[in-house]
């Protein structure tokens, strides 16, 4: 075998020195030599590989690039396509959000004139049912003492009837703002003993004259409450009037109130049991009770007069308390509505017995105090008029706001002690009548006592009201009891 070194040009020396290594090398070492180097892999770099395989490379790379672009190129194709969506998506949208926003707009609108048909409705049909229940209250006070029984008779219908449709109006007109969501609970003190007392009186000469036994126990701890006291006793007038009406004569109705245990700290839960032997109920009507409009049997088949809205505001207002009403009843043996509410306990010092006392008797202080009556209406004005100069006091009537004002700041002070306004008069309402009067710079004149006594009978017309700075909120149709226990109270806290 032949073998040879190659060296650099100059190298002369090197070279010399390796060919006479090779010839004094033996033979089979050289051999040996030579196939170690023959299986020793040849390291080729990277560069190397490129210049030997220059077109592959290229052809590689190349193809590599446009894969890259053309993902690249799709991407963008995919974004451009998902922002032209996203567009048309953010424009669908705007156009859904300004049509919801329209719909919005209207419903408000809608609302808002239903409200005001609702508050002039109730207006409207007040008014002119204050002359007819106060008229007829004033004929009752000039036919005592008088034997004129048909007479009587004939005028306590009517104002049956008047009360009838009072009570159908203000259902009808509850389950519109309850509907409309504008009822709101308005929190205030009571004792429930008070309660019981008030719904006796309501009741009680109505169960005599039907020869019905009515009968209440009472067991409570907590007595004294802050509640919704108006929802509350309107709760239970709608269901003792239906005990009334539906139970036949020697039946009877019983009330049991129970306090029941409250786990929340501050409050008490009340139970109250409302029990008739009256003609009952069908199992499917029990199903639709609390349906708006419904009733077992019409009124030209059981002759008794309803709406059908009685048990639907009872079981909203339940609701609206946070309670809960169950009924049971069997068909001719008679019923029972079990309500159930949670009240905050209040501290006995919202109460004082001796202030109430005298709310209720000492009335006798009225006598002789000067009333101005702001009043448009003229039948009103009479009806008014004649109720307080019964009970002793001194009227002088204006017609609209404007010259209630004008009388006021004309007239010396002291010349009135209090002022019964109107809310809805021409010219002037009673709301800027009373801020013109609170603007005063005689002061004297400026806290005269003001009172509200207006159809605007809502719960936000009362506090309206107080807000506009009037003392007191006396409802119409007027009832006397009211309007002069009213009157009293503000007297006393002069």
């Amino acid at each position: 075998m032949e073998a040879c070194f190659a060296v650099r040009d100059g190298e002369g020396t090197l070279l010399s020195i390796l060919n006479k290594t090779l010839k004094v090398m033996p033979s089979d070492m050289l051999t040996s030599a030579l196939a170690i180097y023959d299986s020793t892999a040849d390291k080729v770099t990277f560069w190397d590989f490129v210049k030997d395989n220059m077109i592959a490379f290229f052809v590689a790379a190349g193809f590599f690039a446009l894969s890259i672009i053309s993902i690249i190129l799709v991407l963008l194709r995919k974004a451009r396509k998902a922002e032209s969506v996203a567009k048309l998506a953010a424009n669908d949208t705007k156009k859904l959000n300004d049509k919801l926003e329209n719909a919005l707009k209207k419903a408000e609108a809608a609302s808002l004139a239903k409200t005001c048909f609702l508050n002039n409705m109730s207006h409207d049909i007040r008014t002119p049912m204050n002359a007819i229940l106060g008229y007829a209250q004033l004929m009752e006070d000039e036919l005592k003492g008088k034997d004129l029984p048909e007479t009587s008779e004939h005028l306590e219908k009517l104002q049956q009837s008047g009360n009838l449709l009072l009570s159908i109006i203000n259902n009808v007109l509850d389950m519109a703002r309850i509907e409309s969501g504008r009822m709101e609970i308005d929190e205030n003190y009571a004792r429930i003993e008070n309660i019981r007392q008030t719904l006796f009186e309501i009741f009680d000469d109505e169960a005599k004259k039907k020869n019905l036994a009515l009968h209440y126990t009472i067991n409570v701890e907590h007595e004294h409450i802050l509640t919704d006291t108006t929802k509350v006793k309107e709760i239970f007038v709608n269901i003792l009037s239906n005990a009334i009406k539906y139970t036949p004569s020697g039946g009877s109705v019983t009330i049991n109130v129970d306090e029941l245990i409250c786990d929340e700290p501050g409050y008490m839960i009340v139970r109250t049991r409302v029990s008739d032997t009256g003609i009952g109920m069908s199992q499917d009507y029990q199903t639709k009770i609390f349906d708006a409009f419904t009733r077992e049997r019409n009124t030209t088949m059981s002759k008794i007069t309803g709406s059908g809205l009685g048990m639907p505001i009872v079981k909203k207002y339940v609701d609206l308390l946070g309670g809960t009403i169950d009924v049971k009843s069997e068909f001719g043996k008679g019923s029972t509505f079990t309500v159930t509410l949670k009240h905050r306990i209040a501290d006995e010092g919202y109460y004082t017995e001796k202030h109430v006392e005298e709310l209720e008797t000492d009335s006798g202080i009225l006598e002789g105090r000067n009333i101005l009556l702001a009043e448009d209406n003229d039948l009103n004005a009479e009806i008014a008029e004649a109720i307080l100069e019964r009970a002793g006091l001194k009227i002088e009537r204006v017609e609209d706001g404007i010259q209630c004002v004008n009388q006021i700041m004309e007239m010396p002070a002291g010349t009135y002690d209090m002022i019964l306004m109107d809310i809805q008069m021409p010219k002037m309402d009673g709301y800027k009548a009373t801020q013109a009067i609170r603007n005063l710079p005689d002061k004297d004149k400026a806290c005269i006592p003001i009172i509200a006594m207006t159809a605007n009978a809502f719960e936000e017309d009362k506090r309206d009201a107080i807000e506009a700075g009037m003392n007191g909120h006396v409802a119409k149709p007027i009832q006397v009891d009211k309007l002069l226990s009213t009157l009293v109270e503000i007297t006393m806290k002069q």
